[in-house]
């Protein structure tokens, strides 16, 4: 089993959810496990697509988090480029010191 140690977190509209999600869920071998929710993005980046977002001043988005090996997240990364190319979704990858269970 690799070692997970690095945390992927990507962030999306919500239109793009179940693209996400089908693209993780054909890739087990990648990420096995996964979380998600729904947070609101700010800044200026980012792309308003409702005229109530537009007020608001935030958008609706996704967040994904998957605590996995370096490499498969990088290989998630490139696929989710090649597959979904869009400036409307930002990611980051942290360092994991320990990953586990308790029982």
């Amino acid at each position: 089993m690799k070692q997970a140690d690095c945390c992927l977190t990507v962030v999306f509209p919500v239109a793009l959810e179940e693209n996400i999600l089908d693209h993780l869920l054909e890739h087990p071998e990648l990420a096995s496990g996964f979380t998600t929710y729904e947070v609101e993005g700010h800044g200026q980046g980012a792309v308003y697509p409702s005229v109530n977002e537009q007020v608001r001043g935030r958008a609706r988005r996704m967040k994904m988090e998957v605590v996995m090996a370096h490499d498969d997240a990088q290989a998630l990364i490139a696929h989710f480029k090649a597959s979904l190319p869009s400036r409307e979704v930002a990611y980051w990858m942290t360092p994991v010191g320990e990953f586990g269970r308790f029982a």
